[in-house]
């Protein structure tokens, strides 16, 4: 019995359209699996859901966590085990949505155990982070843990600091923790399991008229009031598509259509590294090209 439909894609390929589709047809609960799409600050910039799709359907696990905050995939794994739980006692199938590979990947296959780090360990390498560069970072990480350092390229700090917590609170490297294995939420043999992959051109098509569209529909002024809060550069959301760009903009560094030029390169190239990742994660993937095959598919199964 097919308990679950997981549908991932790189981004602008349709796959929350196709989620949309599903749930009307299957009476289907939908659930948030990108992780910048947690994060309450950016609905327009992120592509989050607008209001009469979250009316129509039942939606879980979008814009409900502040930027403050950096959300990780082991509280993002608990939440999504408490929302396909829900979507089941409703008499819902739960159609999990994103962009976020690993993500799926822990839904899985499970999480390391890794134990709870003390906060003022985490407060610690935070304000090293704050006056460290990442190649400074990266060559303490080397000292202390060779496996971990070997495994991240040095421009990843926020990667790097995690690392470095878990060597300093548990004498431990993360790559042992990642070692052993958690126990899955969902069974591979149990779910639909659909990546949406238009062609290339497709994708490059639509990241530039929907990045013209988030622009017309408020991007701008979100990233305004984003930059109020004057949060942490190496938190999770600031990283998101398009904040940097469109900030230097606001900041007088860029025209608005440098900043769009630049906001669609780079979200190009991160549709190819997500391609690049599906492709040898997902590779046994039902691959479709769009949200209509993906909804063909589910009826060909006996949804």
């Amino acid at each position: 019995m097919t308990e679950a439909v997981l549908i991932a894609g790189p981004t602008a390929s349709g796959k929350s359209a196709a989620a949309l589709a599903l749930a009307r047809a299957l009476g289907g609960m939908i659930i948030n699996a990108d992780s910048m799409q947690v994060y309450r600050e950016l609905r327009v910039l992120t592509a989050r859901p607008d209001a009469a799709d979250l009316v129509a359907i039942p939606h879980r696990l979008y814009g409900t966590v502040p930027a403050a905050e950096a959300y990780s995939v082991g509280r993002w794994l608990g939440d999504a085990a408490g929302a396909i739980a829900e979507a089941r006692t409703e008499g819902r199938v739960p159609i999990l949505v994103g962009g976020t590979g690993l993500y799926f990947k822990t839904l899985l296959e499970g999480l390391a155990p890794v134990p709870e780090i003390p906060q003022e360990t985490r407060d610690l390498w935070r304000e090293r982070a704050a006056t460290l560069a990442a190649g400074e970072l990266h060559r303490e990480l080397a000292a202390r843990d060779a496996v971990m350092a070997a495994r991240l390229p040095p421009s990843d700090p926020q990667r790097i600091v995690r690392a470095l917590e878990v060597i300093d609170a548990t004498g431990v490297s993360l790559a042992d923790w990642q070692g052993t294995a958690g126990s899955p939420i969902l069974k591979d043999d149990a779910v639909l399991k659909l990546v949406v992959a238009p062609e290339r051109d497709a994708i490059y098509a639509a990241i530039d008229a929907r990045f013209d569209r988030m622009v017309e529909q408020g991007a701008l002024e979100e990233v305004e009031a984003l930059a109020s809060l004057r949060l942490d550069e190496g938190l999770p959301l600031m990283r998101a598509l398009g904040v940097r760009e469109l900030a230097g903009h606001l900041a007088g560094a860029l025209s608005l259509e440098e900043a769009a030029t630049k906001a669609k390169t780079e979200s190009r190239r991160y549709a190819k590294r997500q391609m690049t990742w599906l492709k040898r994660f997902m590779a046994d993937w039902e691959w479709v090209p769009n949200g209509d095959s993906a909804a063909r598919t589910a009826e060909r199964i006996g949804f």
